[in-house]
């Protein structure tokens, strides 16, 4: 399996739960994707890194869904049914209320719930994907989460809509994963 054709079913399903959490459409408009070998940074503005914990294997390797943090308020603000009018100036916030913060850990859950569910849909029955909280990473600086140097990353560069605002993009960097029927052989 290469990884555009496993990064965009990921990405769909991570858009079609968050969709059916805010009630609102959530689409992936253009995706882009590659395979590197260090993690990734946002560029331009503070981003909210959804970090991911994958069993697999034995081992637990880790990624993470980074999206620029005024998105991420918005989905924040929709799990708790704010409407459209209050979201608009929430969306300039840098410093988050507990109950912001309490959202975004929500959000993580239904991230890392949509990357199992995704994972194990596309043949990876032997992963477990569970989120690992999130944390607010500065413009051009690349998220913390246990990578080691060189070790192959799958990256999908994505640019997403939520209801009306404006589209953005969002990196999802996921660790290089076997499908279970290769470990047969």
């Amino acid at each position: 399996m290469n990884h555009a054709t496993l990064l965009e079913p990921v990405l769909q399903r991570i858009c079609a739960d968050l969709a059916m959490i805010a009630d609102k459409p959530f689409v992936l408009q253009k995706l882009e994707s590659t395979r590197v070998e260090s993690r990734v940074a946002g560029a331009r503005s503070i981003h909210i890194s959804f970090k991911l914990g994958f069993q697999h294997r034995g081992r637990v390797l880790h990624g993470c869904l980074l999206m620029p943090l005024q998105d991420a308020i918005t989905l924040a603000s929709y799990l708790m049914l704010i409407p459209d009018d209050a979201i608009k100036p929430k969306r300039s916030l840098t410093m988050l209320d507990s109950g912001l913060k309490d959202a975004m850990i929500e959000i993580g859950n239904f991230v890392g719930g949509a990357v199992d569910a995704a994972l194990r849909e596309s043949g990876m029955e032997d992963i477990r994907v569970r989120s690992e909280s999130c944390q607010g990473v500065k413009p051009n600086v690349r998220p913390a989460f246990l990578h080691e140097e060189g070790a192959p990353l799958l990256v999908g560069k994505a640019r997403l809509q939520l209801a009306q605002w404006p589209a953005f993009d969002a990196i999802l960097q996921l660790p290089e994963l076997e499908p279970a029927t290769s470990a047969a052989s």
